[in-house]
């Protein structure tokens, strides 16, 4: 409680100081800073300590051992040429703190495998170098954490090098704390949450991995001197909600902007883009999962980024999330035998939400089983759908038994199939019987389960929107990988298209589809990564130095 009451008294002098003077605001952030900075002091010695003490008893039980990793690791460095004196990268010797904000870092989503990602690549290339993970999980210790992370991603961290510092206040960035005003609230609720952080330990690169944009400027009005990135699944307001609101548009807002309620909801999401796009000017490095979030960010950003003179050709990159192609490529076969167990079966992987608008692919699909395809390479078998997602809560229990009764009444009751929370092995399983994968959601910001598909060599029928058009299904080889839709008829097409294949023509389509997938693996994402953590390690030594 002392915390907020504190956080609230300086948000109150912020808020005069904005009024009176930009320079007062910075002079009065800076105070701030400061006083954070010493009062955190003793905790980042403790820290240190507790690190030294680790690597030592790590050093002593791991000594004389190399795994497969790190011989792989060798050839990921290898492509990372220069120094720091040159320009190129950083001293390998650089031991600061990275914090990385993540206040769900125990979820193990898509969002989730991209952090650890981020810190195994981190770990591997700056040895020496700290990473904290500023999370609310406060119901997990760092052994089950790094526990989770080697089960679920088969992803190995250093232990002695990564820590987690426990965040209080994180139901401010919940959306059901702000009924009204969400976009807003939850952008005050992220520099609530980013005070906290930074009570606990001022780090020396802080880096955003959630979305939380107002966070990393709040740091720069603190600190100056620690160089600030962001990882961008997806902007918290864009040009396409925008133009939802009009009449005809798409999304769980499709239409909302008529009337009086309307026009003051349009004017809201103007005013915040507006603010979100002036926060966006202060961050260091910029990455973007996707090609369409990119496109997003730099419509936004980029106007206020160039009046700061932040910008140069490669300002907001495009990092591709890593993927388990690997995996998948070893666990899922493409070949002529492989054929024999394939089947006219759909696959529609993701979440029971709204917004993968599995309406949409259930009420396709019965149109294409209803018309009697013709399946060259399946004679005598029925087309089948299965929908595999996580259910999180009730509302997603009655999202899908409302499902089945759409099922039930469009009359394919008995050809569509509901697996709710599947395990991996299960999962891999659907994607080695199934011959066609489905992405059902408008404006998906990349679609690492489009990827997976991809990877298992099914033959994908994707929104005609976001990532999965701009990023994944696209020719290779001039050649087709799969199939955009927007409409329910689109998607019967697509799906026709996709089973009337011959025999030949599928298996080509399926290794073209696997050859595409291959750009989105975990090394290609350590490369793009350590390339932009580089940029931030430059920067925080020239900052130091001054």
């Amino acid at each position: 409680m002392a915390l907020l009451s504190s956080f609230f008294l300086t948000l109150l002098c912020l808020a005069a100081a904005v009024y009176f003077s930009p320079s007062v605001l910075r002079n009065v952030g800076q105070v701030l800073g400061r006083y954070l900075r010493r009062s955190s002091l003793t905790r980042r010695e403790l820290l240190l300590a507790r690190v030294a003490k680790e690597q030592r008893d790590y050093d002593a039980k791991h000594k004389n051992q190399k795994s497969r990793e790190d011989d792989e690791w060798e050839e990921v460095e290898t492509s990372m040429v220069g120094s720091a004196a040159n320009g190129g990268k950083a001293d390998k010797d650089w031991s600061g703190i990275v914090g990385f904000f993540h206040p769900f870092c125990n979820a193990g989503g898509g969002g989730e495998r991209v952090l650890w990602a981020a810190i195994r690549a981190t770990q591997k290339r700056w040895p020496e170098a700290v990473c904290i993970v500023y999370t609310g999980d406060h119901d997990v210790d760092k052994a089950a954490i790094l526990k989770r992370v080697k089960d679920r991603f088969n992803i190995h961290l250093h232990g002695p090098t990564v820590h987690f510092l426990y965040l209080s206040t994180r139901h401010y960035v919940l959306a059901s704390t702000w009924p009204r005003f969400t976009l807003l609230g939850q952008s005050i609720g992220s520099i609530i949450l980013a005070y906290d952080a930074f009570s606990l330990l001022v780090p020396d690169i802080f880096i955003d991995t959630m979305g939380y944009a107002f966070s990393l400027a709040f740091s720069s009005l603190l600190f100056p001197s620690v160089p600030t990135g962001a990882y961008v699944h997806y902007p918290t307001i864009s040009t396409d909600m925008l133009d939802s609101l009009n009449e005809g548009g798409q999304g769980v807002n499709a239409g909302a902007g008529q009337g009086y309620r309307g026009l003051a909801k349009r004017q809201y999401w103007t005013l915040f883009a507006a603010l979100y796009s002036k926060v966006g000017s202060l961050i260091d490095v910029v990455m973007t999962n996707s090609t369409w979030t990119q496109t997003h960010i730099k419509s936004l950003w980029g106007p206020y980024r160039n009046r700061r003179n932040k910008t140069t050709d490669h300002d907001i990159d495009v990092v591709f999330p890593p993927v388990a192609v690997e995996e998948l490529e070893t666990e899922v076969t493409v070949s002529d035998e492989s054929e024999n167990q394939r089947g006219p079966y759909l696959l529609y992987i993701a979440q029971f939400r709204p917004e993968k608008n599995h309406s949409l692919i259930l009420q396709a699909f019965a149109q294409f089983a209803n018309s009697n395809p013709k399946m060259p390479a399946y004679p005598g078998q029925r087309p089948k759908l299965v929908l595999i997602g996580s259910v999180r809560d009730a509302g997603d229990e009655k999202r899908v038994y409302g499902l089945r009764i759409e099922a039930r009444e469009l009359g394919v009751k008995d050809d569509v199939e509901f697996v709710c929370d599947a395990p991996w092995p299960q999962m891999l399983e659907w994607m080695r019987k199934a011959s066609v994968g489905v992405n059902g959601m408008w404006n998906e910001h990349f679609g690492i389960g489009v990827v997976e598909y991809q990877a298992a060599g099914l033959i994908s029928v994707v929104n005609n929107s976001g990532g999965p058009k701009l990023d994944i299904v696209v020719p290779v080889d001039e050649k087709p990988t799969g199939f955009h839709a927007s409409t329910a008829e689109e998607y019967a097409e697509g799906f026709r298209e996709a089973l009337s294949l011959s025999g030949e023509e599928t298996l080509a389509m399926r290794r073209r589809a696997r050859k595409s997938a291959e750009r989105f693996t975990d090394r290609g994402f350590a490369e793009r990564w350590l390339a932009n953590m580089d940029r931030l390690v430059r920067l925080q030594v020239a900052r130091k130095d001054r």
